[in-house]
């Protein structure tokens, strides 16, 4: 390792002892290897650090945090950094350590009678639903990225996705973790318990907190049985009210088998089929407004097609819908998720977008997508507004893509002027600013506004108490101290 290119601000000391104890493959200090890991998937950002850990054990990552504490360096804990905020990246003046959890790869425990799976933060989600079904189990936390997103940011950012209308965010899948500390200490609290009242609830602490608490190492995950059966419809909407009412029949429906209700704008799904090969709209017409939904249930026999199919020729005949196709294989089911898990990809390939991951109250949808459209266009007249995601549980990502013949530079620079539009009409409708994505570093500035003096106190109090140096992934969730 040559420490002619580390930061002057790393002492040399430290990146020595940190190589010795991690071995060959432990740390990566060349700029092309570490340039990766120092870059979020959006590209908002673009930091720089003098190494990259990558332990293999707990053990091994105990030790960075407790060298990295001696020496009062900070760290950014890292999976796959998947992050829309920048939650994963260090900064620009190369004075962070990147701590790279994806070597933590075991599945330490699955049980099929306690519905357990207990594993290590480097897993991906991906893999931890494929060790569930091995087993025909199911854990039903899905994103669009969980090929490469990895359990420990995944419970770290509370992830939400696209079953929460069933199942809930992350943080209801945890039972138990595994956190290392600021100070190098190693917390165990891998209990598989569906009932512990003994004090403090330390473990929802961490969900959530963005590795600015500590670091998730391992958890134990509620699992569910395997569904037997699965049915899925890919629906045309006049109206985003419609969406609404067809929402509460098939609530009235069956809502203990309704997993998923995911919304989708006309823009959205156009950029979809102009930007990704394969991709084809399953109605025989195009729809201002578009739905998926999906039902699921354990037993054999309940003949969940059979009744979404009843359903939504009710839905036809009270006008709710315009068009509707029923997943009539796994294949087809397939290529409607397909349509609504590429709306970031599309929009990515299309240019720049301004992602705003909000919630409102489910009522308050239809508004949110007209005042939110008008509120947009106000500042870019002719801004490709792309609204789509879980209207079921209140999150739309409402996204607002570049227009053409303007340049991503002009677009982004009224980039803070849109999110500031797009919250003044969320703020009015008693909805959040972050609803599933977390702050990062984007989302720590706004904190002030959404947030009353007495909850922010409190936050910084919980940071002070487990921090008190500032050293885990400093300037994420709280605005950075300035010195």
């Amino acid at each position: 390792m040559s420490t002619a290119r580390l930061s002057p601000t790393i002492p040399a000391t430290l990146l020595t002892a940190l190589e010795r104890l991690l071995g060959p493959g432990g740390m990566r200090t060349d700029p092309a290897d570490t340039a990766p890991f120092a870059t979020d998937w959006r590209g908002l950002y673009r930091g720089r650090t003098p190494a990259v850990l990558r332990p293999a054990t707990v053990a091994e990552v105990a030790a960075c945090v407790r060298l990295a504490a001696e020496a009062r360096v900070a760290l950014v804990p890292q999976g796959g950094n998947t992050s829309m905020v920048g939650g994963a990246v260090p900064a620009e003046d190369g004075s962070e350590l990147v701590l790279s959890l994806s070597r933590l790869t075991r599945v330490r425990a699955l049980d099929p009678l306690d519905l357990t799976l207990t594993l290590e933060a480097g897993v991906t989600l991906k893999a931890a639903q494929e060790a569930a079904a091995a087993a025909g189990l199911w854990l039903p936390l899905s994103i669009a990225s969980e090929g490469s997103a990895e359990i420990g940011g995944v419970l770290a950012t509370n992830a939400g996705g696209n079953n929460t209308l069933r199942f809930g965010n992350a943080r209801e899948r945890v039972l138990g973790l595994e956190v290392v500390l600021a100070d190098g200490s190693i917390w165990n609290g891998l209990r598989r318990l569906r009932k512990d009242n003994t004090g403090y609830c330390l473990r929802q602490i961490f969900v959530g907190s963005e590795g600015t608490l500590g670091i998730i190492t391992a958890a134990v995950l509620r699992l569910e049985p395997e569904p037997a059966e699965r049915a899925a419809a890919f629906v045309g909407l006049s109206t985003p009210e419609a969406a609404l009412a067809l929402l509460g029949r098939l609530q009235r429906h069956d809502a203990a088998a309704l997993v998923a209700f995911e919304y989708m704008s006309a823009a959205g799904i156009a950029l979809v089929l102009e930007q990704i090969p394969g991709t084809r709209l399953p109605l025989a017409a195009s729809a201002p407004h578009y739905a998926l939904m999906e039902l699921a249930s354990p037993r054999a026999g309940s003949g969940l097609a059979e009744g979404l199919e009843t359903a939504l020729a009710d839905a036809l005949e009270a006008g709710e819908i315009t068009d509707a196709a029923l997943a009539a294989s796994e294949a087809q089911r397939a290529q409607f998720w397909k349509l609504r898990e590429e709306h970031s990809e599309a929009q990515k390939r299309a240019g720049a977008s301004v992602k705003n991951d909000i919630s409102v109250p489910v009522p308050a949808i239809p508004e949110l997508l007209r005042r939110g459209a008008a509120a947009a266009r106000a500042i870019v007249p002719d801004v490709r507004v792309a609204p789509f995601g879980h209207l079921g549980d209140g999150n739309i990502h409402f996204n607002l893509v570049q227009p053409d013949g303007v340049t991503p530079e002009v677009f982004l620079a009224e980039s803070e002027a849109l999110m500031e539009a797009i919250n003044e009409v969320v703020l009015s409708l008693d909805g959040s600013f972050s609803a599933e994505h977390g702050l990062g570093r984007l989302k720590p500035p706004m904190l002030a506004r959404w947030r009353g003096e007495i909850e922010l106190s409190l936050m910084r109090r919980i940071k002070a108490a487990l921090d008190p140096d500032g050293l885990l992934n400093p300037g994420k969730v709280l605005p950075r101290v300035q010195s």
